[in-house]
C-alpha cells in the first residue's frame, strides 16, 4: 500500500510542477525581452527594419537563450511547488504517512533530467544555430544601414570589417560627411581613404550582401616602402559579403559542440586566448545543462522547509535571488577562465559545485 501511495504522491508532485515550469519559462522569456526593448526599438527606428524581421530577431534571440532559461524555469517550478506543499503541510502529511524523502525528491530529479536533456540538445546544436542566424541577420542589417554601426565622431568597426570615422552621419539617406576609412583587408598593404563625403548605396537585389560606397573629393594613401597618394573626385568601392551563411566566420557562441571539439584539435600554440575561449565555451555548454539537476536539489531542499513563515516569503523572490547569485558567480568564473587566471575546468564548474553543496545541505536539514 505504501508503494502504491508513494507512486501516486510522486505523480501528484510531478504534474504539479509542469504548469509552473511552463509559466516560469514564459516569465523569464518576457524578462529577457524587456531588456531587449531598446535594442529592438533601434532596429525599427534607426535600421528601418520591418515588423516581420523584428519577429525573426526575437525568435532567434529566444532560441539562443533557451538553454540558460530552462534551469531558471525549473528552479522556479520546484521552489513554487514544494514551497506550496510545505506551506499547506502536505509535505508533513506525506512524511507522517511513511513516505521517505527519496520519494518526495524523485519527481524533481526526473523533471530535472528531462529538462536537462532538452537543454543539452538545445545548447549543443539548436541554440548555436539561433545565435548564428541572429549574427548573420544583424550583419546584413548593419551593412545596409550606415547609421547602425557608424556613429558620428566615433571610430566604428563592423561595416564590412572596416574602421570608419565620419563627422556627420545621415542614417536615413546613408550620407557620410568628412569620412576616414582604414581598410586593412585591401591586400598586403592597408589603405587609408579620406573623403569629404560618402554615400552608402545598397544593392536592392542583394540586401546585406552587396553595397556600393561612393566617395567624393578625397585622397587614397598607401604606405609601403614609399608613400603613395592618389587624389580623386569620385571613387566607388564595391563591398560584398558571402550569400551563403556557412561562408561567414562563426563566433564561438555559434559553434555546435561537435564543431568546438573539432576546433580544439587544432594547434593553438600561437593563439592561447582562442583555445581558452573555445574550452570555456565547451565546458559552459555542459555546465548549464547540469545546472538543471543542481537547481532541482536546491529547490527541493529549500522548498520542503517546515518553517511556514519562510514558505510564505515567496518562491519567486527566493528564485530570483538564487539566480542572480549564481550568474554573478558564473560571470566572474567565466571571466577568470577566459583570462587564464584559473584553469578553465575549475573556473566554469565552480559555481555548479558551490550550488550543489548548497542543495545537499538544504536537503540534509529536511531529510528526516
Amino acid at each position: 500500500m505504501s508503494i502504491f501511495f508513494g507512486k501516486k504522491a510522486a505523480q501528484y508532485i510531478f504534474f504539479e510542477m509542469l504548469p509552473s515550469f511552463i509559466v516560469g519559462l514564459l516569465v523569464f522569456i518576457s524578462i529577457i525581452l524587456m531588456f531587449q526593448v531598446l535594442r529592438l526599438t533601434e532596429f525599427a527606428l534607426v535600421h528601418g527594419v520591418s515588423i516581420r524581421t523584428i519577429g525573426e530577431i526575437i525568435s532567434y534571440v529566444i532560441i539562443s537563450l533557451l538553454p540558460a532559461l530552462f534551469p531558471m524555469a525549473l528552479l522556479f517550478s520546484v521552489l513554487l511547488t514544494y514551497g506550496r506543499l510545505s506551506q499547506d503541510s502536505e509535505i508533513v502529511a506525506m512524511k507522517a504517512s511513511g513516505l521517505p524523502m527519496t520519494t518526495l525528491l524523485m519527481p524533481a530529479v526526473i523533471l530535472a533530467l528531462l529538462v536537462g536533456t532538452i537543454s543539452a540538445q538545445m545548447s549543443f546544436n539548436i541554440a548555436p544555430w539561433g545565435n548564428r542566424q541572429f549574427e548573420v541577420m544583424f550583419s546584413r542589417i548593419s551593412d545596409t544601414k550606415a547609421g547602425a554601426v557608424i556613429k558620428e565622431g566615433t571610430f566604428s568597426e563592423g561595416f564590412f570589417d572596416m574602421v570608419v570615422y565620419a563627422n556627420k552621419v545621415d542614417s536615413e539617406k546613408g550620407i557620410l560627411k568628412n569620412v576616414f576609412i582604414y581598410d586593412e583587408k585591401s591586400g598586403d598593404i592597408p589603405l587609408t581613404i579620406i573623403s569629404k563625403q560618402g554615400e552608402i548605396i545598397p544593392d536592392p537585389d542583394k540586401p546585406g550582401h552587396e553595397v556600393l560606397l561612393r566617395l567624393k573629393d578625397g585622397e587614397i594613401h598607401r604606405q609601403a616602402k614609399t608613400h603613395t597618394k592618389i587624389s580623386f573626385e569620385t571613387y566607388d568601392v564595391q563591398f560584398s559579403a558571402p550569400l551563403n551563411i556557412g561562408e561567414k566566420k562563426k563566433s564561438p557562441q555559434s559553434l555546435t559542440l561537435s564543431e568546438i571539439e573539432k576546433r580544439l584539435t587544432e594547434d593553438f600554440s600561437k593563439d592561447k586566448e582562442m583555445e581558452r575561449t573555445l574550452r570555456t565555451e565547451y565546458h559552459k555548454r555542459w555546465a548549464i545543462s547540469a545546472l538543471c539537476l543542481v537547481f532541482a536539489l536546491i529547490g527541493v531542499g529549500l522548498g520542503t522547509t517546515t518553517n511556514r513563515r519562510a514558505a510564505k516569503a515567496g518562491g519567486m523572490i527566493l528564485c530570483i535571488g538564487l539566480i542572480i547569485l549564481y550568474w554573478v558567480l558564473y560571470i566572474a568564473a567565466e571571466g577568470a577562465a577566459r583570462g587564464g587566471s584559473l584553469p578553465v575546468t575549475v573556473a566554469v564548474w565552480t559555481p555548479n559545485i558551490l550550488f550543489a553543496g548548497l542543495g545537499f545541505e538544504a536537503l540534509r536539514r529536511n531529510w528526516d
